[in-house]
């Protein structure tokens, strides 16, 4: 089976995780800290679509 996100992308979410236990990490324009893990991997894997490398699209 194909990998479903490029290693590239799984560094992103990397670092998002590392920002988010920091407490670095930062939401949108309000600029709350994230807290929460599962928005520190939304928020990764955001940034890599921004940037082009292979993560599948968002799901509805």
């Amino acid at each position: 089976m194909a990998r479903r996100y490029s290693r590239s992308a799984s560094k992103d979410v990397e670092r998002a995780m590392r920002e988010r236990k920091r407490g670095t990490l930062k939401s949108g324009r309000s600029g709350r800290k994230v807290t929460s893990r599962k928005q520190a991997i939304a928020i990764g894997l955001s940034e890599a679509r921004r940037e082009g490398k292979k993560v599948p699209r968002k799901s509805k």
